[in-house]
């Protein structure tokens, strides 16, 4: 299940949801349309799989990451990062699963919307946890306001996500968000 869900992930970033037919989830999830209807229904839920499980997989690595980074400033950089990796080359121009909805579909569905904010409001509150670290332990400074930053992060981050759609490069990406650090001093 969880390959085959891959597949509809791919499908979904690359296409959007209206442009993805179920001809299209057969062949990217290898299933047939029976087989697609009989697990999930619909399409509608196929997508909504799908953004759950694009989210949870983007969500762990991006926590092994913070993991690896000790003051509040090193761990906004590993975000910033992240973010900036999967915005290039051909990662990039497959383009994010939640801002690519976010635009599609976040005014005509409850349900979607509601998985999509809930998404942008787990990151905006990672954010500013972050900020928070780094001011408690001094790698950001005091006076940098917790709640504007972790917006104009979130900005930025999906800014990246859809940006990184029409092409652009490691560097070009990269040296953005050590660009936006300078928001944090």
């Amino acid at each position: 299940m969880d390959a085959a869900l891959d597949g509809a992930v791919r499908v979904f970033r690359d296409s959007g949801y209206h442009a993805t037919s179920i001809v299209d989830l057969c062949s990217a999830m290898r299933l047939t349309a029976g087989s697609i209807y009989k697990a999930f229904g619909d399409k509608r839920a196929v997508f909504l799989a799908a953004f759950d499980r694009y989210t949870r997989l983007r969500n762990e690595e991006l926590l092994k990451r913070l993991d690896k980074a000790a003051s509040g400033h090193d761990k906004v950089r590993a975000v910033l990062r992240f973010y900036a990796e999967s915005s290039h080359g051909a990662e990039g121009r497959l383009g994010c699963l939640v801002a690519g909805s976010a635009m599609a579909l976040g005014n005509f569905d409850e349900e979607m919307a509601a998985r999509i904010e809930a998404s942008l409001q787990g990151l905006e509150r990672l954010l500013r946890d972050l900020v928070r670290q780094g001011r408690d332990d001094g790698s950001i400074g005091k006076d940098v306001d917790m709640d504007a930053a972790a917006r104009s992060l979130l900005c930025l981050l999906q800014g990246f996500r859809v940006i990184g759609k029409f092409g652009r490069t490691r560097a070009e990406m990269m040296a953005a968000a050590d660009e936006a650090m300078r928001l944090l001093r």
